[in-house]
């Protein structure tokens, strides 16, 4: 197989640098993100009138540009053979149920058992190259200790839509949630906490801006400078007087985003060993044993919307709740 290779003209009134007028001017048909564009750049790929270009030559109307597209590698992350639950596959996309406790992607501490060591070998040689690398394109994540739904692209094409959706918070994600305590409108606590106020519904809704913690950068933590924008909308769909169970969505989709923004709200999600402190229920409360010894944040992803990117089809996925979060309502109920 060849290299591909992509020749388009800039268009008139480009940006003073040759990375964003490629950027702006790639054929959309190419799907080649920005990144993707940037490396390709780096690494000596793309021509402007015949020459190497760099990423802050000047172009002008009319240059003539020319980007090679090697063919993608093979993944230096092994295959594994561990179960999925597959909701839908096509030869873009593969939308996952993820268990709680599975990593999505590898990382130092954990290099294998993950979703992409189980996705290269569901695979197997059906897989288009992503970004260069015949890979699963990771477009969003959830931790490792969340269940729930997951789209993950299988070609460029997909990889490079489903981003763009991602980044416009186009895509319909909620969450089930079950937190300490019940979020009520009334509550004069809440409703002079910062970033917290309330919408029609009593959908409680948190705005702030969220960024790594100062001293464990393992964890993340509300800012009201720097960081990153985020907004979560809460609601309840049940309450069971020291716990309820909520649905959430993201607006945005920062890194522990739900998790920071309901403890900040001191509605913490029972389970959560990062974020949720030492709340315990009443010591002579039916269901103490089952909160105290819940092994996880209780957060399931449960409805995943989004355009699909080559079809064009709105598609719509929804996953029941897990059965060690029923187990924990149960408990509550009772």
């Amino acid at each position: 197989m060849s290299d591909t290779i992509v020749t388009f003209a800039i268009a008139a009134d480009p940006p003073p640098r040759l990375d964003k007028a490629i950027a702006r001017d790639v054929p959309a048909e190419a799907h080649l993100s920005r990144s993707r564009l940037a490396r390709l750049i780096a690494e000596g790929a793309v021509t402007v009138n015949g020459a190497t270009a760099a990423a802050r030559d000047r172009v002008n109307a009319g240059d003539a540009v020319v980007v090679r597209v090697p063919v993608a590698d093979d993944p230096e992350t092994r295959a594994e053979d561990i179960p999925l639950r597959i909701l839908h596959e096509d030869a873009d996309l593969i939308v996952i149920d993820k268990p709680a406790g599975m990593v999505v992607h590898p990382a130092p501490g954990s290099p294998g058992g993950t979703l992409v060591n189980a996705l290269l070998h569901h695979f197997g040689g059906d897989l288009s190259g992503v970004g260069g690398e015949r890979r699963p394109g990771i477009v969003h994540r959830i931790d490792k200790d969340t269940s729930g739904l997951l789209v993950v692209a299988k070609s460029d094409a997909a990889h490079h839509g489903l981003a763009a959706q991602f980044e416009a918070h186009s895509v319909d994600r909620r969450y089930l949630a079950v937190c300490h305590g019940v979020p009520d409108a009334g509550d004069p606590r809440l409703r002079g906490t910062r970033g917290v106020s309330w919408e029609a519904g009593d959908t409680l809704k948190i705005t702030t801006r969220l960024a790594r913690h100062r001293t464990d950068r393992q964890r993340q933590a509300v800012t009201w400078d720097g960081g990153r924008h985020a907004v979560t909308r809460a609601r309840v769909l049940e309450a069971m007087g020291v716990a309820a169970l909520l649905e959430c969505r993201l607006e945005t989709g920062r890194t522990h985003q739900i998790r920071v923004h309901l403890a900040h709200s001191g509605h913490a999600l029972i389970g959560d060993p990062v974020y949720g402190g030492h709340r315990r229920l009443p010591r002579d409360h039916p269901a103490g044993s089952a909160v105290e010894t819940f092994p996880r944040q209780a957060l399931h992803a449960a409805t995943l919307g989004f355009v699909h990117p080559v079809t064009e089809r709105s598609e719509r996925f929804e996953s029941p709740l897990p059965v060690d979060m029923e187990a924990l309502l149960a408990a509550l109920r009772a």
